[in-house]
């Protein structure tokens, strides 16, 4: 990566997508399901183990450091409860590597000679020990770069006393067993990385695991998963409650939206008014208009009866003079 490209990545991290008034490279929000919830949370382990021995390849998911920052900040105001989805998704992760750790144990407990009870003992005995100093070792180490030499020089003291321990405890064990018994490897499963360890490997080989990218990714990892998971029934219970609370202020707002269709106030009255007198009108023009029509037929039928009656009287007139006549 240019240093061109570390500092535009350094200013999406601190202002997020909105730096400059552009959008980011994905054309997303930060709640889209294709963006990675665990990568929000700094604890995604395609990102923790890149470049390490188990370096699982590229996220499926968006990774873009504008979005943590865009989520980081409306975190602040609402509660998206993603930290429920980061553990469901280190609990899968862990779990299969659990069952890697299993598995390479039994490959070993079927290559690897079977000690006898009291010999494992004293083997487990080296190899804690072993794992005491390589620990320290790192953590010294660590100490000395950022400055803290007081605290470093004391945990050397303390790997010094370790390895006096240590020394004695490989004794045991080389008494313990035949010779050529002994100068075989005898390998274990380190528990937080599943990394092959042996009990003749010396305190560089020790601080360089237990040191290294892969043996403290996975510690980071396996840490926030226990921290989210002392929390998680309570944010369960958080989530189902603003979960109902959400449901009812949906429940609400459509009520609202509801009323205020029929609602009527302010100017809408003045205009629905306007527009019941302007029917009103209407309704009375047209109904005058009906009245004159009634009225007007109801004259013609009128004056038509009339004309009706004054023919038949004049054809009745007619007929009688002319009965007359004929009697005359």
């Amino acid at each position: 990566m240019t240093a061109h490209d570390q500092m535009r990545a350094m200013l999406d991290q601190l202002m997020g997508t909105g730096r400059n008034g552009e959008n980011n490279k994905f054309h997303v929000k930060f709640n889209d399901p294709k963006v990675c919830k665990s990568f929000l949370l700094s604890c995604c382990p395609h990102e923790i183990l890149s470049s390490t021995r188990m370096d699982l390849g590229e996220c499926p998911k968006i990774h873009d450091l504008a979005l943590r920052a865009d989520f980081e900040k409306a975190q602040q105001t609402k509660d998206y409860f993603y930290d429920l989805d980061a553990m469901e998704h280190l609990q899968a992760f862990i779990s299969d590597c659990d069952r890697r750790t299993e598995a390479a144990k039994q490959r070993l407990a079927e290559t690897q000679e079977e000690l006898s009870a009291e010999v494992a003992v004293k083997a487990n005995s080296v190899h804690e020990l072993a794992e005491q100093i390589g620990q320290k070792l790192a953590k010294a180490e660590q100490l000395g770069e950022e400055g803290f030499v007081e605290e470093s020089m004391k945990l050397m003291e303390e790997v010094d006393e370790l390895r006096k321990k240590k020394l004695e405890a490989e004794q045991e064990y080389r008494n313990s067993m035949p010779a050529s018994s002994y100068q075989q490897q005898k390998l274990r499963v380190c528990e937080v990385c599943s990394a092959y360890l042996g009990i003749h490997d010396n305190d560089r080989r020790l601080a360089d695991h237990f040191g290294g990218k892969l043996h403290l990714g996975f510690i980071k990892i396996r840490e926030k998963l226990a921290e989210l998971e002392k929390t998680a029934e309570k944010r369960k219970e958080e989530k189902r409650k603003v979960g109902k609370d959400r449901d009812r202020d949906e429940r609400d707002d459509r009520y609202e939206r509801r009323y205020r269709e029929h609602y009527v106030g302010g100017r809408e009255l003045d205009r629905r008014s306007k527009r019941h007198r302007s029917r009103s009108r209407d309704r009375k023009e047209k109904e005058r208009d009906r009245e004159g029509r009634s009225s007007r037929s109801y004259k013609s039928r009128s004056r038509s009866r009339d004309r009706d009656r004054r023919s038949h009287s004049r054809h009745s007139s007619s007929s009688d003079k002319r009965r007359e006549r004929d009697r005359d």
